[in-house]
């Protein structure tokens, strides 16, 4: 199941608000796989799944109530924990702290990378 049709079934129809689509990943170091250069990774899987990164975050209402939920999408690099996805994440979970809104997220990685979040959760929670 991709990102989109998560949010669809998960959120009441029109209250979805997304957040940080604008935020996309950059390239600064110039990484190269075996592969191909990193950028036209990304580059692909933008194209063939229509998504700019690997979660996407917003607000929407679940029987009636505001909440905010991030859903990481498999299809795009395998839900890979990059920087980008690791920064909307924590802007999530800072703005449904702020507002004092439940939060959802929706894990759909093929790696550890999510025990980065988590961990950074719990060292800011417990100091």
């Amino acid at each position: 199941m991709s990102s989109s049709e998560r949010i669809e079934v998960s959120i009441e129809p029109g209250t979805w608000d997304p957040m940080d689509e604008a935020i996309v990943s950059l390239d600064p170091i110039g990484f190269h796989s075996e592969e191909e250069p990193y950028k036209d990774r990304i580059d692909s899987y933008q194209g063939k799944t229509g998504l700019t990164e690997a979660v996407q975050t917003g607000i929407g209402q679940l029987n009636g109530v505001p909440i905010a939920l991030g859903v990481m999408d498999f299809q795009f690099m395998g839900g890979s924990l990059g920087s980008i996805v690791g920064e909307k994440i924590t802007r999530l979970i800072e703005y449904a702290t702020n507002r004092f809104l439940s939060l959802i997220i929706v894990c759909a990685s093929g790696g550890g990378g999510g025990m980065h979040v988590r961990r950074k959760f719990e060292l800011d929670e417990n100091g």
